[in-house]
């Protein structure tokens, strides 16, 4: 009887030759059929006991015998397979394929050059006897080379006999019937022979390749179900759609499979990509296809697990900013290395959509992230990525601080302690990404080349930038306090924006002429500059003014200037104070509707006497009018001083209802000019509705205070209703207005869009103060909204957005659902510019019930040239 090792090391080695040859060569002992269904007849005699010969023995035995021809048995004629075990000083050992034997064999009766052979190279022998000890020997041994012969056209058959593990018992190969020319064969396969991850049953039709390997074996590789006796349901996610077909992203295996529109049968809901879907396959024309597709509850298709465990790493390779160098075969180009939990060093990959956030990774960064591992093909991948603080210690980066100095859509600027210009950024370069940004938010970032801009035309912009503690940023270190000047010239702006006039895109480039203050000291006279902002509360320099006032070094240039100015003698008199209403808000600056409805009056936030106030439409405050040169030959324009918030009732401006249960239609025939900028006057007019014929026609002034929603914005044509005052103005107004549904899109900082199509098939845009009681919005939520049109640019917008229910009722998904080559399809269409002619859709279809597409149901047949009677 065998060792305990030698059987061990025979089951390895049997397992390793019978996977080399089920895999491309299939075994040595396929069966072949007659048509008559006789029983098969075996290629090989019935084996013998095994035999296993001690090595010593063999070898003695075998050595006294020579090896001359005549030591050895008849040839009883049948080659066999094994693999070499053993290699000694001129002889070896062989153990069988077929059967459980191991045998001795010389170095003579190897037909080849005996270095070439190796231990465990598969060999073909023959089987005999030694004469004198009578025991079993193998001769006339050949290396055999693994060569495959592949048919070029694909077979069908059948499934006679499934796959069985190797655990439960029976032959671990399945088997397929295969009739040609009157003839049945029994071709064997093996678990790898099957194309994709699917389970063959008996009575399965599939269709195939036969492989024949050097002696002539025949074998079933590149098995594929075609048609399962009981179809097997797939599922998976729409991924892309054209014309009359899309393809959907198999949850099984790694792969896409085409689908008619037709398979999809429920009428009340188009398809729509991302739809989680059930289906089956079938084979037309050669080519697998989904059918039978329904629509499964979002959720329900999960590609891949996220271990719970947070681990920690440092980046290897970050990603590429630049798009032009993204690569389409790289759809995860970063790495990540960590050590794992046996303290062994691990490299993993990561994308775009695996970072909370869209923030700058650096190589050597550290990162906090879990492991992502796909159901499929067992792929893993980093995902959940946050940048932790010690990064920025490690890398030696050159960290500036700074405050928010203006905010956009999607990007803003910021002003720096070191720099003079304000720097670019865009929203997706903070850590925290769930805060809300504010002006003068204080921040530390790191300044770079800003990868979207051209060679010709390069930016630096702010990344990686971290929010700090209110008073951490400094712009100036204080030098003396107390000091005590006189001013000699005044203050004055160079230039300011008189109107909201969209067409400046530079609001907040309001510059300013510094004064002077001049002051004795030892004797010495001194000038030192200063800005109207740095004066305290109301106080407004005039020339000749006493003040007292702090001295502070400006850190970016190390000039002087003097801060916390205020009057030494309290002789100066504040003019009259005036009343309104805040009509319109911008980046650092807004407009005051005055009582009187004849004008707008420009007033920068930082003449608020409480600057931290938040500041709203419609809310009353009190100013001061001051008159300045403008500084470039445009004359003077007044603007507001020493603005103050007042308690909502305040402003008493003695006007009552005349009617106040009576409610009017109208008609809004001019907008305010915070509407329209190119209009001349400010108040909008509504126009009454009349109910007759033979009723005048009367016109209504309104402004912001009139507005019951002070953020309706109100346009020509827009039907509303109100009601009138003593002062015979229209009050209490409240726009009547179709309000549309659709689902938010996506969200991206203070914007979004929404599933709208407006001009040119784009999504209808919306920005977040547009949402109703500041509720957050995510993507797939049914929202309402009224559909507004910019008079100027033509552009569509949504106002008043109103959440109704969450992403079909059900909570948001995982963004790890999806492969990161899926996301990437989904949002990125691509257009081949071949020069060929293209048909452009500049409207889309919508049928009577407001889905697009048209009814199939309403379609009907008829003989070309001639109408169907309706």
């Amino acid at each position: 009887m065998p060792s305990q090792y030698q059987s061990s090391q025979f089951q390895q080695k049997e397992s390793s030759m019978n996977n080399m040859f089920n895999n491309g060569l299939q075994s040595s002992t396929f069966d072949v059929f007659s048509s008559d269904n006789t029983a098969p007849v075996s290629r090989y005699p019935p084996a013998g006991n095994d035999i296993f010969g001690n090595d010593t023995a063999t070898a003695n035995s075998s050595n006294n015998s020579n090896f001359s021809n005549e030591s050895f048995g008849n040839n009883q004629g049948v080659r066999e397979t094994g693999i070499i075990e053993k290699l000694l000083h001129s002889y070896g050992f062989i153990q069988c394929c077929e059967r459980q034997a191991r045998l001795f064999f010389h170095f003579s009766q190897f037909s080849g050059n005996i270095e070439h052979l190796k231990i465990g190279d598969p060999v073909e022998f023959e089987m005999t006897y030694d004469r004198r000890t009578g025991k079993p020997i193998a001769s006339t041994v050949t290396k055999i080379a693994p060569e495959v012969v592949l048919s070029e056209e694909r077979v069908t058959g059948v499934v006679t006999t499934e796959l069985r593990t190797e655990g439960s018992g029976g032959d671990t190969q399945g088997r397929i019937s295969y009739e040609n020319r009157g003839e049945c064969f029994f071709l064997p396969y093996n678990k790898d022979d099957v194309e994709g991850n699917v389970t063959l049953r008996t009575g399965d039709q599939v269709s195939f390749q036969i492989a024949t390997n050097q002696r002539g074996n025949l074998g079933a590789t590149h098995v594929r179900l075609e048609n399962p006796v009981h179809p097997v349901k797939y599922q998976g996610v729409v991924c892309s759609m054209k014309d009359v077909f899309g393809y959907i992203e198999r949850a099984d295996i790694v792969k896409e499979i085409s689908f008619p529109f037709t398979e999809f049968k429920d009428s009340s809901k188009p398809l729509q990509l991302g739809d989680d879907v059930e289906f089956i396959i079938q084979t037309r024309n050669g080519k697998e296809v989904a059918c039978n597709i329904e629509r499964l509850p979002p959720g329900s298709v999960i590609f891949e697990d996220i271990d719970d465990t947070v681990m920690k790493g440092q980046v290897l390779k970050p990603l590429d900013k630049n798009p032009q160098n993204h690569l389409p075969s790289e759809p995860l180009p970063g790495r990540i290395r960590y050590r794992a939990p046996d303290y062994s060093e691990v490299e993993v990959s990561f994308g775009e959509k695996d970072q909370q956030g869209d923030f700058t990774l650096r190589h050597g960064d550290w990162v906090e992230f879990r492991i992502a591992t796909d159901r499929r093909d067992q792929l893993k991948r980093a995902t959940n990525i946050s940048l932790l603080p010690e990064s920025f210690v490690v890398s030696g980066e050159r960290r500036e601080q700074g405050i928010i100095a203006v905010l956009k859509q999607g990007f803003g600027f910021l002003r720096s302690v070191e720099r003079e210009p304000k720097i670019y950024f865009t929203f997706n370069e903070v850590l925290e990404v769930q805060r809300k940004l504010e002006c003068n938010d204080e921040v530390e970032f790191t300044v770079a080349q800003d990868p979207s801009s051209s060679f010709g035309n390069s930016r630096q912009s702010a990344i990686r930038i971290k929010h700090l503690p209110r008073g951490s940023v400094q712009f100036e270190l204080l030098i003396e306090e107390g000091l005590v000047g006189v001013v000699t010239v005044v203050a004055t702006e160079l230039s300011e924006p008189s109107s909201p006039s969209k067409n400046s895109n530079h609001f907040d480039d309001v510059t300013f002429e510094p004064g002077v203050i001049t002051l004795h000291s030892s004797s010495v006279k001194r000038t030192i500059l200063y800005n109207i902002k740095d004066c305290n509360g109301k106080y407004i320099p005039k020339q000749g003014d006493k003040v007292k006032f702090n001295l502070y070094q400006i850190k970016r240039n190390k000039e002087l200037i003097a801060m916390n100015i205020h009057p030494v003698n309290n002789t100066h008199t504040s003019d009259d104070l005036k009343y309104g209403y805040i009509a319109a808000l911008k980046d650092g600056f807004g407009f005051i509707e005055t009582i009187a409805l004849d004008s707008e009056v420009f007033f920068r936030y930082a003449n608020l006497n409480e600057p931290s106030s938040s500041l709203e439409l419609g809310m009353e405050v009190e100013y001061t009018v001051s008159t300045r040169n403008t500084g470039n030959g445009g004359g003077s324009c007044a603007s507001a001083e020493n603005v103050r918030v007042l308690p909502p009732g305040t402003i008493n401006d003695n006007c009552e209802l005349l009617q106040p249960n009576v409610i009017l239609d109208g008609v809004v025939s001019r907008p305010l000019r915070s509407v329209n900028p190119d209009q001349t006057e400010y108040a909008g007019i509504i126009q009454e509705v009349p109910t007759t014929e033979e009723e005048n026609i009367l016109q209504y002034e309104f402004g912001i205070k009139g507005l019951i929603n002070k953020k309706e914005l109100l346009q020509v044509g827009d039907p509303v209703q109100f009601q009138v005052d003593s002062k015979n103005r229209a009050v209490n107004i409240i726009a009547i207005r179709k309000k549309q549904r659709a689902h938010v899109d996506t969200i991206k900082g203070y914007f979004g869009f929404l599933t709208y199509e407006v001009e040119g098939g784009k999504k209808l845009f919306f920005h977040i103060s547009e949402v109703t009681d500041g509720i957050k919005l995510h993507q797939g939520d049914l929202v309402e909204f009224v559909l507004v049109v910019n008079q100027r640019s033509g552009k569509s917008s949504g106002c008043n957005v109103t959440k109704i229910s969450s992403a079909e009722n059900s909570p948001p998904k995982q963004p790890s659902q999806r492969p990161e080559h899926l996301i990437n399809r989904i949002r990125t269409i691509s257009v081949k510019d071949d020069g060929s002619p293209k048909l452009i859709v500049i409207r889309q279809p919508l049928g009577p019930d407001g889905t697009n597409g048209f009814d199939p149901n309403a379609r009907k047949q008829h003989i070309p040239g001639q109408l169907n009677e309706v």
